[in-house]
């Protein structure tokens, strides 16, 4: 179905698309609620693609983009010469959504007087073009949108309450990022392969920026994760499980820089298999700087000596590289950072199965 197109397995994307399947064969009116750049206008586009409506016209209208000397001309259309500048007749939008849907996105922001003639079009069913003596009749859905609190804009007076009653007939709430984390790995994969300049630059995470990515708060939800995974994909095209220490702080959003200072911790794994590898080859300096004592020591047997506990240190590391690479040895040395043929060499001086 087409809602497959909003992604996610998390219970609050689940719970929405089952929502979405229910309300979209109805003509009633819809406000979709939700934070800027949760997707609110994808959930619309869902909602009209299922309908009956669907072989007909989506139409969308921000109503916080448009000027307000303007919006009422755009909605309803207008008259040759029904004002200055006005040069020939004009369809407004509702014209051009009939028999289909119309959009009406950041819906909180549009003018007090424009509320009133909205509330007559839903009321009645016509509209009154600028300048014209004759209603016409109009057959539109209108499905609206907001990331305002419109029960405390008609409160402070900004917002009708008789229209937001109209408009509010099937409420749908289009969750944040922060509350869909399990979704963040899925979206930020399917943003990249999107950004890609051919199918094998898109990027996946490592799991320290996994980590990382579902600590944040992600204020401005998926559209900020799409930034971000254009970003990455853009410096760092067809880098496979990029970790902490490939990305400078700056390419990252401030409040992400917080919480990289535990998946920071994986820097030093990052070479750890070279680094035995190093000490093998009688360079133990770079051992000394980079590896820390709890890897050496964590499940190892106490009885046996240093060099066996490095090697069992190194087995183990290589094994579990490989698990997360499916087997392929290439992915493995990248991931490791080492030769491929010197991994090979380890990989057949321990017997490691690749299979």
């Amino acid at each position: 179905m087409i809602n497959s197109q909003i992604l996610g397995n998390s219970s609050s994307v689940i719970e929405l698309k089952k929502l979405i399947d229910t309300v979209a064969v109805s003509d009633t009116s819809v406000l979709i609620s939700g934070e800027s750049g949760t997707g609110k206008e994808l959930i619309a586009k869902n909602l009209h693609s299922l309908s009956r409506r669907s072989r007909h016209k989506f139409i969308a209208v921000n109503c916080a983009a448009i000027p307000r000397d303007l919006i009422e001309s755009e909605l309803f259309g207008h008259k040759k010469g029904s004002f200055t500048g006005a040069i020939g007749d004009r369809l407004g939008r509702f014209e051009l959504a009939n028999g289909g849907t119309l959009f009406l996105d950041e819906i909180g922001d549009l003018p007090q007087d424009v509320q009133v003639k909205l509330l007559r079009v839903l009321q009645e069913r016509v509209i009154d073009p600028i300048g014209s003596i004759k209603p016409k009749p109009i057959d539109v859905r209108i499905i609206s949108a907001t990331h305002k609190d419109l029960e405390a804009e008609i409160l402070s007076g900004g917002f009708r309450e008789d229209l937001y009653y109209r408009l509010n007939v099937l409420p749908i709430i289009s969750p944040p990022l922060r509350k869909r984390k399990a979704d963040i790995v899925l979206l930020f994969e399917h943003f990249s392969k999107i950004y890609s300049k051919n199918q094998t630059d898109n990027i996946t995470l490592a799991p320290c920026l996994v980590n990382a990515f579902e600590s944040y708060s992600w204020p401005g939800n998926i559209r900020e994760l799409s930034n971000i995974s254009a970003r990455l994909t853009t410096l760092y095209p067809g880098k496979k499980s990029l970790r902490v220490v490939d990305v400078p702080e700056t390419m990252l959003p401030n409040g992400l820089r917080k919480f990289l200072g535990t998946a920071q911790k994986d820097k030093t794994g990052s070479n750890r298999v070279e680094n035995l590898i190093s000490l093998a080859q009688g360079d133990d300096r770079k051992v000394v700087e980079n590896t820390q004592e709890e890897d050496l020591n964590h499940n190892l047997d106490a009885d046996k000596s240093l060099k066996e506990k490095l090697a069992e240190f190194e087995k183990r590391l290589i094994k579990q590289a490989l698990i997360e690479s499916n087997g392929n040895v290439t992915k493995t040395a990248k991931t490791l950072n080492v030769q491929r043929t010197t991994l090979i060499e380890k990989i057949n001086k321990y017997s490691i199965n690749l299979t």
